[in-house]
């Protein structure tokens, strides 16, 4: 077979969640920084995203890694999230993926029982703790980026539930974190498609009334995802974060149990080295540890430690071809749901 050219990946999940990871076949990306070159496909210049997470290549319940160069010294290696509506700045479950995939594919040497991989963000710099055995990635931990809050119990006024309430959060991106309980609904399997559609729903109008934008750094300036939540009666935290374009995060998303960790801190419920536990929509856990204090912008934030992990599953290889009639993808509802605005 004659190919224009060829873009490959490993098969990666997290709990479930799909979470890709580009490993040759990519253009550099323009960009001084990761948020540059985030920033840059976002811009208009997202050919790549769209042509690996949009259909016929990618599907609705997906993530894609690109691997890019670090952009600072104290980095081992550097990504950026792609997803169907656009390049998100960090992702829990995502970071589990590339520091497994990097791991296992030998592009960063493993060392047993304990690796520490250096990922460059667009959200800040990431250090991970691989624990390693027999050649495998057995558990990742990453201290993310400081956690903080932006609101708590932000008033939203919603023309199908009336005023609720919010929780507005940073955790590597903004969340509203909602308790289910006022929508009505349980977070179950069979209620997924609900949650999802309700979630984007609700993302646009709480974005309508409360403006965000991190003091730090910028074009960290929406509210990337509504995170419905409810405790277990073990008091673990039951998430259901909702993306773009209707779906819900396999995973216990680990950004959102970032975030949920400052809002126990601000509350007063959670102390320095104590822990949360997040469970998923199907039973997939991750630990959320507060590891100690700082500030952002003169707000106080949580350091927290997410840890999770990650199964390679296969290998993918895309062929480019210049005539294929779909080389930017496409989506349709029967599969993505209606709420397609912003995506493809």
């Amino acid at each position: 077979m004659k190919f224009d050219s060829t873009i490959d990946l490993l098969q990666v999940h997290c709990q479930g969640e799909l979470g890709k990871v580009i490993v040759g076949g990519v253009a550099p990306i323009p960009g001084r920084t990761v948020l540059e070159k985030m920033n840059h496909l976002n811009g208009g210049n997202d050919e790549i995203r769209r042509f690996v997470t949009l259909e016929p290549r990618g599907m609705a319940a997906m993530s894609v890694n690109l691997l890019v160069e670090p952009t600072r010294a104290d980095a081992d290696a550097a990504f950026i999230v792609l997803q169907a509506d656009r390049a998100h700045p960090m992702s829990g479950s995502n970071t589990i993926c590339v520091v497994t995939a990097l791991l296992e594919s030998g592009r960063i040497h493993m060392h047993e029982p304990e690796t520490v991989v250096r990922l460059d963000t667009a959200a800040g710099l990431v250090v991970a703790r691989a624990q390693c055995h027999g050649g495998r990635v057995v558990s990742v931990s990453f201290d993310n980026v400081p956690a903080w809050v932006h609101t708590l119990e932000a008033v939203i006024q919603t023309p199908r539930w009336g005023t609720i309430t919010a929780d507005i959060v940073f955790g590597g991106v903004f969340y509203a974190q909602v308790d289910v309980e006022q929508i009505g609904l349980t977070i179950e399997r069979s209620h997924a498609r609900e949650l999802a559609e309700l979630g984007l729903e609700l993302r646009e109008v709480i974005a309508e009334q409360v403006p965000v934008e991190h003091p730090d750094i910028e074009g960290l300036n929406h509210i990337a995802y509504v995170m419905w939540r409810s405790t277990d009666d073990d008091g673990a935290l039951r998430t259901c974060t909702t993306l773009p374009p209707g779906r819900v995060d396999r995973s216990p998303c680990g950004t959102g149990s970032s975030a949920n960790l400052a809002v126990e801190y601000a509350r007063g419920r959670l102390v320095v080295g104590e822990s949360r536990v997040s469970r998923s929509i199907i039973g997939g856990e991750f630990t959320a540890e507060a590891i100690g204090t700082t500030q952002v912008g003169g707000r106080p934030a949580v350091l927290p430690r997410i840890s999770g992990q990650a199964w390679i599953y296969g290998t993918e290889q895309l062929r480019v071809d210049t005539r294929d009639p779909f080389p930017l993808g496409f989506v349709l509802s029967d599969t993505w749901g209606t709420a397609l605005d912003g995506i493809g």
